[in-house]
């Protein structure tokens, strides 16, 4: 039986895997999160981080969009199977409540500061369903 808690939590996970998914597709495929000026892709091409010259600044962009993009794949496949198969075990597990919380808190300080509004609106309704399906889970 789906609590509405449950549904609530679901649907915040749906969210952050949706963007997750839009965003690992858009590292990989087409432009979208290509630079505007084709000479600056050329120049990340050629130079290499500080950190190590054993790659490029257009490959760490690559890793980092396509990691980043993992990251929010796993929130929303594991919070959105444990709200709908194991509710009891999240809704009963501090642990993973505050992570998640942490983890969505996280990005809307990243999204706010770094990214735009589409991300940023759509992390904000993921937020506020999780915090309305912890509510609801403990009213």
């Amino acid at each position: 039986m789906k609590t509405l808690a449950s549904m609530l939590m679901a649907g915040s996970a749906g969210i952050i895997l949706a963007l997750g998914l839009i965003h690992i597709w858009y590292t990989f495929r087409g432009r979208k999160l290509h630079p505007r000026d084709d000479a600056l892709k050329e120049r990340m091409k050629e130079v290499s981080p500080f950190i190590s010259r054993e790659t490029t600044m257009w490959k760490t962009w690559i890793g980092f969009n396509a990691s980043h993009s993992c990251s929010a794949i796993l929130f929303g496949l594991i919070y959105g199977y444990f709200a709908l198969v194991h509710r009891v075990v999240l809704f009963q597990s501090p642990f993973l409540i505050v992570v998640g919380l942490v983890f969505l808190t996280g990005y809307v300080f990243l999204s706010k500061a770094y990214w735009f509004s589409i991300p940023f609106r759509a992390i904000i309704l993921s937020t506020a369903l999780y915090v309305g399906a912890l509510l609801a889970n403990w009213f």
